[in-house]
């Protein structure tokens, strides 16, 4: 079984949600319903629940920046899974 190639692009701290709504669009347009390869897009937690929308009936992964194994504390920069589930 051959595995597929991976391409992920995570754009840190740059855009706003705004920005990242119309790059998504963008991505998901490009990648269309090719499958030959995998996309994973990684936006600012910021962008999550809209990118999660436009990504939902494509082709295209998302990802998240930052996401921390523990569910609380004092992890300054970093999200947790939990907080995420409620957010979301």
């Amino acid at each position: 079984m051959s595995r597929k190639y991976l391409i992920a692009g995570n754009w840190k701290m740059n855009k706003t949600a705004s920005e990242a709504s119309d790059l998504v669009q963008e991505i998901n347009s490009s990648v269309g319903e090719q499958t030959a390869v995998q996309v994973c897009i990684c936006p600012a937690y910021t962008a999550l629940p809209r990118s999660s929308e436009l990504v939902e009936q494509s082709e295209v992964f998302l990802g998240a920046q930052d996401m921390s194994a523990e569910a609380s504390g004092a992890f300054t920069g970093e999200i947790s899974a939990e907080f995420y589930e409620i957010y979301m």
